[in-house]
């Protein structure tokens, strides 16, 4: 797998995504957002993000959307494609990143990246989580534990796939995914 950064915003390329395939495809052909994709080994592109800058602190990136192709869901591309994301805006200068997920599933990915989630959600019920891990969650494995659970908690009041149920009720009294051995929580500042 190949993983690129094809530009920062605001000028950002158009990325036409095929529709059947991505969810989120349209909003890849925005020029104001930063993309990067995955490729696969033919140069198929089998996963794309699409980021900003956040409107009042210009030391924080928006992860906006994370899409991989249907028939690629579950081979562990979103969270490696977030990393590499991740890590670029760290050579970059940002000092966190966030986003906002609507589902267990992207929820799972961001915590295999390295996000932990901040107890907040946005206006339309997206649950927020952010890189480097909320202060208080990094701090021992119980916060952490206790942290991810809430979030899932949050999906389970929800009009949910029987495949979402079925994640959640796998999730039940475990604590969150492992994070890659390259995910080292920075210090935070203040």
């Amino acid at each position: 797998m190949e993983y690129e950064l094809l530009g920062w915003p605001p000028d950002g390329p158009k990325l036409r995504l095929d529709h059947e395939r991505f969810s989120y495809a349209g909003k890849f052909v925005m020029t104001n957002t930063g993309k990067a994709v995955a490729r696969d080994e033919r140069g198929t592109v089998v996963a794309a993000v699409a980021f900003n800058e956040d409107r009042t602190d210009e030391k924080t990136l928006w992860l906006r959307y994370v899409t991989v192709a249907r028939d690629r869901r579950g081979d562990g591309i979103g969270p490696e494609l977030v990393r590499h994301v991740r890590d670029r805006a760290a050579e970059r200068g940002y000092d966190r990143l966030r986003i906002a997920v609507n589902n267990p599933f992207a929820y799972e990915a961001l915590y295999r990246a390295g996000f932990g989630y901040t107890g907040e959600t946005t206006g339309i019920a997206e649950l927020i989580l952010e890189y480097p891990t909320p202060a208080d969650e990094s701090s021992d494995d119980s916060s952490r534990r206790d942290r991810y659970r809430a979030g899932l908690e949050e999906f389970r009041d929800r009009d949910l796939s029987s495949e979402e149920v079925a994640f959640l009720e796998s999730r039940v009294g475990r604590g969150p995914p492992e994070r890659d051995r390259a995910t080292s929580d920075r210090p935070r500042d203040g």
